[in-house]
């Protein structure tokens, strides 16, 4: 038998979702504490046996002019090959759904792509969703390597530029205060002009931060050459993962070769807090050269990681009918976007 509950408790979600292998922040308490600073709504919901945690999932209901969504991203987190679990789970994840009013439930499960996966998808009733949930393709380093295995494995590149990093002086500041977050929230705008994307609103990044300030998973990341700020690192820190989730730089940040020293600095602080993975978050493929982060997905790829597809995002139709226009809108979107 069982039993579903509602999480009302940051010490009991996080004891089971943190201590789970594939995990990370994206199915985190403070992740959904920051979207409820937005105003939106979150639901959360733990499945018992026995007494005993055995599967979770959280989500937020997203408002579009379209309709509404349940977005699960990184979830739901559970052994997929406990087939009645597995069930159940689906079965609630369209019940909540249905009860929220939305059109359909999107879901980025923490699964490697597969073809078991996909079935999986396909047997639960879930469609390939036209548009992506969070990261889909992850450049991850392996942090049971030591540095020198992991500077070993990089490319000559990569190596070259720490090396003339190293040489110019450049400060690193590991921080989670106010004005690290000022800074990065203005550096970010110019970054944004500079690369022709649109920025994040200081608001959203400054909750974000916040909601993980509070569980003391965020640290800032700032390299410094004559007082001038070269580049910014927004790590999260959650159970098994370090997560390199945005970064920024200035100009000058390129010409010094700043961002290198960031993500060591970075890891030596995963490596302490007992994370086994850095995940440099999205790359793309290749072959994609015209994507928009084609480029920074070569930047990825030179510190030698090992690249993880996770099974694509797919939806649970609820309304057929309203789900048309969204298929629409969100395939000319992703056209236009490059993505």
């Amino acid at each position: 038998m069982i039993e579903i509950k509602d999480a009302a408790s940051k010490t009991i979600w996080d004891g089971f979702v943190a201590k789970r292998e594939e995990a990370n922040f994206l199915q985190s308490w403070d992740f959904y504490e920051f979207h409820l600073s937005r105003g939106k709504k979150v639901v959360r919901r733990l499945f018992y046996k026995n007494d005993k945690i055995v599967g979770a999932y959280a989500g937020v209901v997203e408002t579009a002019k379209r309709g509404k969504y349940l977005a699960i991203a990184g979830g739901p987190l559970l052994d997929y090959k406990d087939k009645t679990l597995v069930k159940t789970v689906f079965s609630d994840v369209k019940k909540m759904g249905e009860q929220e009013k939305c059109v359909f439930v999107r879901v980025r499960p923490q699964l490697e792509l597969s073809d078991q996966s996909l079935k999986l998808m396909k047997d639960l009733g879930l469609k390939k969703a036209p548009m992506y949930l969070s990261v889909e393709y992850a450049g991850i380093l392996d942090l049971r390597k030591t540095e020198e295995e992991i500077l070993a494995g990089a490319s000559q590149g990569f190596r070259r530029k720490l090396r003339k990093a190293e040489k110019n002086d450049i400060e690193i500041k590991a921080e989670t205060s106010d004005e690290a977050i000022n800074e990065f929230c203005k550096l970010e705008k110019l970054h944004a002009e500079r690369q022709k994307y649109v920025a994040f609103s200081t608001d959203f990044l400054k909750k974000q931060f916040e909601a993980f300030r509070a569980g003391n998973e965020i640290i800032i990341y700032t390299a410094k050459k004559d007082g001038e700020i070269l580049a910014q690192n927004f790590m999260i820190f959650y159970g098994p993962e370090a997560s390199y989730h945005y970064g920024v730089s200035s100009e000058l940040g390129t010409k010094y070769s700043a961002a290198p020293l960031l993500h060591l600095e970075a890891m030596k602080e995963a490596r302490k807090r007992g994370a086994l993975r850095y995940n440099l978050w999205g790359i793309v493929g290749l072959d994609e050269k015209s994507h928009r982060f084609y480029g920074v997905s070569e930047f990825k790829r030179s510190f030698g990681c090992e690249e993880l597809k996770y099974t694509p995002a797919h939806d649970l139709i609820l309304k057929p009918l309203a789900y048309q226009k969204t298929k629409v809108v969100e395939t000319v979107r992703k056209k236009i976007r490059h993505v």
